[in-house]
């Protein structure tokens, strides 16, 4: 275990290259299962687990480690199969989602493998569980399914998506109702989330599952005569997307002088400094950890009101 831990500690240069690299785990059957290794912490032996009276069943109680109090998930029952068993031969994979820290309960981890983005596909329909999934793909001609975190935490532990009182007032929303959004999230889940906030700001928005998609919509704008500067007044883009990521997006806009003056926000759930310095690497600009409803409608607000002025 150690030896993993090792690699998910040095693997820190593939980013911005339409790469990625997998953690590897099962859960209680043969299914083989991928975690992003940069949302990983730490892995470690299923700890003690003291219980939550009244919380989900899903939180198999909370661990004490390092001085903090952290909620155990149980990712077999997270994805709606059975729940794991033997806890304390089993390990949890400690992680950092959307400015959280919560550890996964897994049967088995079994390694980390490096891939390309556009090996990576969404999930086929008909999958017992791809309510869950982001995406697919074949590592060694075994299928590996990667989780939707953010769909997994929003139904264990639901945040708040409303703006609050005060941040749109009539001004700015008749304001914004003159702007046009473009939003780019591999998660169903972010999807709904910024398309419902960019609306209850008075925003219109177009919708995309992936960074391939969003560079040919954009293609197609400029090819069929338009401004796409006029047609969007922001690109609001998730990081981890099959396909095509969110830097590598980043990059071939900002390598097109026919888009490069588009506005891009980079919105994830991969926070920390080493990706706000990876922001700046590839041009986008502004990084916003996911979801605070409050500080992503300022932002889309003010971006509008300077390019107004």
């Amino acid at each position: 275990m150690a030896g993993v831990l090792d690699t998910v500690n040095q693997r820190t240069q593939l980013v911005g290259e339409n790469r990625l690299e997998l953690l590897l785990f099962r859960l209680n059957g043969k299914h083989l299962y991928g975690i992003n290794v940069f949302k990983v912490k730490e892995i470690l032996q299923c700890p003690k687990l003291t219980s939550m009276p009244h919380s989900s069943p899903v939180v198999r109680g909370v661990a004490h480690i390092r001085g903090g109090t952290i909620p155990i998930l149980d990712l077999g029952l997270a994805t709606g199969a059975s729940p794991i068993e033997n806890i304390d031969q089993c390990f949890v994979i400690i992680t950092e989602y959307n400015r959280r820290i919560q550890g996964f309960l897994v049967r088995g981890v079994e390694r980390i493998v490096n891939m390309n983005w556009s090996d990576i596909q969404p999930p086929p329909k008909g999958l017992s569980n791809d309510n869950y999934l982001t995406a697919v793909c074949q590592v060694e001609k075994e299928m590996v399914e990667i989780l939707d975190v953010e769909q997994i935490l929003s139904e264990v532990a639901p945040t708040r998506q409303d703006i609050s009182a005060g941040i749109v007032d009539d001004d700015v929303h008749e304001n914004a109702k003159k702007h046009h959004i473009l939003i780019v999230d591999d998660s169903s889940v972010a999807r709904k989330q910024i398309k419902r906030c960019m609306e209850q700001v008075g925003f219109e928005t177009t919708v995309l599952c992936d960074g391939r998609a969003a560079l040919t919509h954009l293609e197609n704008l400029v090819a069929e005569g338009k401004d796409v500067t006029e047609e969007f007044a922001m690109v609001i883009s998730d990081i981890e997307m099959p396909e095509m990521d969110g830097y590598t997006l980043t990059t071939a806009i900002r390598n097109d002088s026919r888009l490069q003056d588009l506005f891009i926000l980079l919105h994830t759930s991969l926070s920390g400094v080493f990706n706000e310095a990876m922001v700046k690497k590839v041009g986008a600009d502004g990084f916003l950890a996911k979801f605070q409803p409050d500080e992503l409608a300022r932002l889309a607000i003010e971006t509008v009101q300077v390019q107004t002025e």
